[in-house]
């Protein structure tokens, strides 16, 4: 699956040969449920959800490393950057059920920064696979200290499971909040000031 952009227009790719495995699993799934993957409803649904699975899931196509690698710039800035309040939409490994909140990053520059929308894409490039929360944390954390050698990374991610809320447990209030700091983000000071920032609406 990849996607063009013209003229504001977005044009959605797919592999024929996937789709039609894909879409086969997906009536099979439907009629041993117990509906009529024949009727008008329902005719079009495997495919469907065929498209919407691989766009779910491209993040497998996705080499995060070298989003970040791309965009690399030389600079003495030695104070936390932070970006914070990124969307982050995933499917739960277990159920394949989505989860989604928001992700908040921060490093400290060692010699190299990087390009800020860069951070929001390997965000997605991590989240667009079937995941768990944990492991997603640790990823985003791994790739920013291995592409830009910081003198620490700090990733905090909150976010609510389908698989809690629609299904088992039921709590639809629920949040879960996953963090994974290096460097100087594992004294005490430096991850207080990180909390508190991303904490604070700053005017």
């Amino acid at each position: 699956m990849y996607t063009k952009t013209k003229n504001y227009e977005k044009t959605e790719f797919y592999d024929t040969e996937k789709t039609n495995e894909i879409a086969s699993n997906y009536k099979s799934m439907i009629d041993n449920l117990g509906e009529d993957s024949s009727r008008e409803g329902l005719e079009k649904t495997p495919e469907r959800a065929a498209k919407a699975m691989q766009f779910l899931t491209h993040g497998y196509d996705l080499d995060p490393l070298e989003i970040l690698k791309s965009a690399l710039f030389t600079e003495d800035h030695k104070q936390m950057i932070i970006v914070k309040d990124i969307e982050v939409y995933s499917m739960c490994e277990h159920h394949l059920l989505p989860f989604f909140g928001k992700a908040h990053i921060a490093y400290i520059p060692n010699g190299k920064i990087v390009g800020l929308s860069k951070i929001p894409r390997i965000v997605d490039a991590y989240s667009r696979r079937m995941q768990v929360q944990e492991r997603l944390t640790d990823q985003i954390k791994n790739c920013i200290q291995e592409a830009l050698e910081p003198l620490g990374v700090a990733v905090v991610i909150e976010a609510q499971h389908m698989c809690m809320q629609m299904r088992g447990i039921e709590k639809q209030n629920s949040f879960t909040t996953t963090s994974s700091f290096t460097g100087a983000f594992e004294k005490n000071k430096t991850r207080k000031e990180f909390i508190s920032l991303i904490s604070n609406k700053l005017s």
